[in-house]
């Protein structure tokens, strides 16, 4: 907490929405209550449903890797998306040695309440973070990457020349490691980014459709439902060899059925993989869970995804986009 907001004062007090608004500065990180407190779509609190046994989360222990991943990520001035979006599995993936990269900085310029990474204005680029980025995976000796990111609406090419910076010096150091990205939507920017994507497009391209069309307005401001089906449709056309990939949350109030409509969209769309994983409250200021689904209702989802076409189907309770995507490309045959 800064000090202005602790000092004490003659004046009458002023009210949250008040001391909000004053005190209100763009450049710092904003995270929880601080992130959600500015969006339009206000958040309507729901009574907190208390987890099922089939919820469970891996510690990290001691003698796992994950300190030493930690500092080698600090030394290398890296940021990855395990720490800053509270991801459950962190200490399962650490003590595994694996970790999903998160480039371009810590402050997104989005502020998608289910999500808790920080907003904020964005720092400028890191000219050195392609290279720190390759010597890091190089020193891990990683078989498969996963780089994502923040949103950087503040950048003309979304940060797509970034990525493909970051690709490029990867592969010069690491030449037989795959890279998976999980991108932004590049709203606003399409064309240009898809261009300069091509010049070194990734073993992987994945982009996150999150939700159900329904509920795109309360849950990603900003976003577009079709937007995101065109950017992974017209990646496909221009490298009709490179897979791409997509992941939903259910549990945002979502039912079954348009679950089962976007997945269709998606193969309509030529998506080729998907993952399906239990939305959890990062905490009280982010949308409430609305429902735990079943392990068979998954199951159900998983077995309609090869009906429809899916090469690779990760649908499970902990199932995230970026774990053990080692292992869903593997298992789709492009790894």
């Amino acid at each position: 907490m800064s000090d202005a907001l602790i000092a004490t004062s003659s004046e009458a007090p002023q009210s949250p929405a008040a001391q909000s608004s004053a005190e209100y500065d763009a450049t710092k990180k904003q995270k929880s209550a601080e992130k959600t407190a500015r969006i339009p779509i206000k958040i309507v609190p729901a009574e907190k449903l208390k987890k099922p046994d089939w919820i469970r989360v891996k510690a990290a222990t001691g003698n796992s890797r994950f300190y030493e991943i930690k500092d080698i990520l600090r030394a290398n001035n890296l940021v990855t998306v395990c720490e800053e979006a509270s991801c459950p599995n962190i200490g399962e993936c650490f003590g595994k040695g694996t970790a999903t990269f998160m480039i371009m900085g810590d402050k997104c310029t989005r502020r998608c309440p289910f999500c808790d990474v920080g907003h904020g204005r964005p720092d400028p680029l890191d000219v050195n973070e392609p290279g720190n980025l390759a010597r890091t995976i190089a020193q891990l000796k990683l078989n498969y990457v996963v780089i994502t990111s923040v949103d950087r609406d503040d950048l003309r090419d979304g940060g797509a020349q970034h990525y493909v910076d970051c690709i490029s010096q990867t592969r010069e150091l690491s030449p037989n490691t795959r890279i998976e990205v999980l991108v932004p939507d590049f709203r606003g920017r399409l064309d240009k980014a898809l261009d300069i994507l091509q010049v070194s497009p990734p073993d992987v391209m994945n982009h996150n459709m999150e939700t159900v069309p329904r509920l795109y307005k309360q849950a990603r401001p900003g976003a577009d439902y079709a937007h995101s089906l065109k950017l992974l449709q017209e990646f496909k056309r221009r490298n009709p060899d490179v897979p791409t990939k997509s992941g939903l949350m259910v549990g945002l109030g979502e039912t079954d059925e348009e679950i089962l409509e976007v997945m269709r969209d998606m193969r309509a769309h030529d998506i080729d993989m998907l993952t399906i994983g239990q939305y959890l409250a990062p905490s009280n200021h982010h949308l409430p869970v609305m429902r735990y689904v079943h392990p068979d209702t998954f199951k159900m989802f998983e077995e309609e995804a090869y009906k429809m076409g899916f090469t690779h189907a990760a649908v499970g309770a902990m199932v995230r986009s970026s774990y053990h995507a080692d292992q869903q490309a593997h298992q789709a045959g492009f790894a």
